[in-house]
């Protein structure tokens, strides 16, 4: 993998763990992630008349990816109200790339070499060691894992329709701008009130939220126009190194040296899938 596109991957995947820790941080964590979208959106309304429309050809794609990323938002707010971040990120983030590493070659005809699978291996096996301990809430795990699913099957379906659009930057400032406004108008259907209280209160954090997920979604989807989707995936998830330090450091969550040990083994794949 060239040395700009991993540099690019893992500025988004700090980009991701930034607005995943104010989700977690909000009070009400449907509304802060309906928050996050509708920020995405706005900050994308700007942007849209500056760039080329996408082809055609992507038009079926975004769509499927509009509709799945209503429930992966859903399910974010799930994950956190059960659980710790340290605990419930990793575990979305981590099984994710194996559910894409496997079925990228049979949906997208990509066969990865023996280093990506290694470094593919590593990534999620010390993320999972992140994830894995037997005080975790079984609800937490259970949507954790629910969300991994979501995640592989939306970045299956990105990664193809960045690449049918023509223009990767150009699909995701669509993709952001159509997302948000679901989700805004169900949480405003569903509880109008404090849905207004909460866009009066971290309407400032909603667009820095949004910037950051535009951003990290954004890297990411351009690399995999570069490089295989599956890598990408993969070195798109040592976000959980930055959540686990967010986690510990911002939100006070338990640490321990089992997460060293995970730290070590996300880097080494990293490092392997840029000599891949």
């Amino acid at each position: 993998m060239p040395t700009h596109v991993m540099m690019l991957v893992l500025f988004g995947a700090l980009l991701h763990a930034s607005w995943n820790a104010i989700v977690k941080s909000g009070g009400d964590k449907l509304h802060e992630a309906g928050l996050i979208a509708g920020g995405a959106a706005v900050v994308s309304a700007f942007a849209v008349p500056f760039l080329p429309l996408p082809a055609a050809a992507c038009v079926p794609w975004l769509i499927a990816s509009i509709v799945i990323h209503q429930l992966y938002y859903v399910l974010v707010a799930a994950s956190y109200r059960a659980g710790d971040m340290g605990h419930t990120y990793p575990l979305m983030r981590g099984t994710a790339p194996l559910f894409v590493a496997l079925a990228s070659a049979p949906l997208l005809g990509e066969t990865l070499t023996a280093n990506a699978w290694i470094g593919v291996a590593l990534i999620c096996g010390g993320i999972l060691l992140l994830a894995l301990h037997r005080h975790a809430s079984r609800r937490a795990t259970t949507m954790a894992l629910a969300n991994a699913v979501v995640i592989a099957i939306y970045t299956l379906i990105d990664g193809t329709g960045a690449r049918l659009s023509g223009n990767a930057v150009s699909y995701v400032f669509w993709l952001t701008l159509l997302n948000g406004p679901p989700l805004v108008a169900w949480l405003w259907l569903r509880d109008r009130i404090n849905f207004r209280r909460s866009i009066r209160m971290r309407a400032g954090v909603a667009l820095i939220g949004g910037a950051c997920s535009i951003g990290s979604y954004g890297f990411a989807l351009w690399a995999m126009t570069q490089v295989p989707v599956a890598t990408v995936a993969a070195l798109r998830e040592t976000s959980v190194l930055f959540a686990v330090a967010i986690s510990m450091l911002v939100l006070h969550e338990a640490g321990g040296a089992r997460r060293i040990v995970a730290g070590v083994l996300v880097v080494a794949g990293a490092a392997t899938l840029r000599l891949a």
